[in-house]
């Protein structure tokens, strides 16, 4: 019987050592990719057949859907961590891996590609700039309400009193809608950008 449990907990650490982690992360990372890519696909047939255009779509539907799994390891880890600095940490990490990386290294290899080729790579900016332009403000208000959460009524980033949580995750709620409206109606024209 002790010779079972041997091989077993031997088998167990093989396991976990298989190419020391790198096999893994090589085919979670494929598995990314692979699941990004049919949700943009999908995002797009949606967007298309209810007349749509990308750019909405992109903000609505594949930031929603791509946000969803931040959300929930957020959650956890703020019911888990005592200062929930883990909780607001998943977050603006991956705000930051999302667009540094997502965009960076898209842009980088078609820069250097083009480059290579002796072709000028250009990118139309569309409304990127006025919907980014949004989103850094409404973030700069979002860190100035963690801030004033800080307090010592309130006593932290999340949790407090019943009232203020509310309050506070309403005006988060609205600041997003807030930020989907602007972004949708400069993309269909109705207020100009820059």
């Amino acid at each position: 019987m002790d010779l079972n449990l041997e091989v077993c907990d031997n088998f167990d650490v093989k396991e976990k050592d298989i190419f020391r982690g790198y096999l893994c992360f090589v085919v979670s990372i494929f598995c990314i990719g692979l699941v990004t890519a049919v949700i943009g696909d999908a995002a797009s047939h949606f967007g298309a057949t209810l007349g749509i255009k990308d750019a909405v779509t992109a903000i609505v539907f594949v930031a929603l859907g791509t946000s969803i799994p931040d959300t929930f390891a957020s959650k956890v880890a703020a019911i888990q961590d005592k200062h929930a600095d883990a909780s607001v940490g998943n977050v603006t990490g991956s705000n930051a891996v999302n667009v540094f990386l997502g965009i960076g290294v898209a842009w980088s290899i078609a820069a250097i590609y083009h480059h290579v080729n002796g072709n000028v790579f250009h990118v139309d900016p569309g409304n990127l700039a006025f919907s980014v332009t949004i989103f850094c403000t409404e973030a700069g208000l979002v860190i100035i309400v963690l801030v004033l959460r800080r307090s010592k009524y309130i006593g932290g980033e999340l949790g407090g009193p019943t009232c203020i949580k509310y309050f506070t995750s309403a005006v988060f709620f609205s600041l997003w809608i807030l930020y989907l409206i602007m972004s949708s109606l400069e993309v269909y024209e109705v207020i100009h950008g820059f």
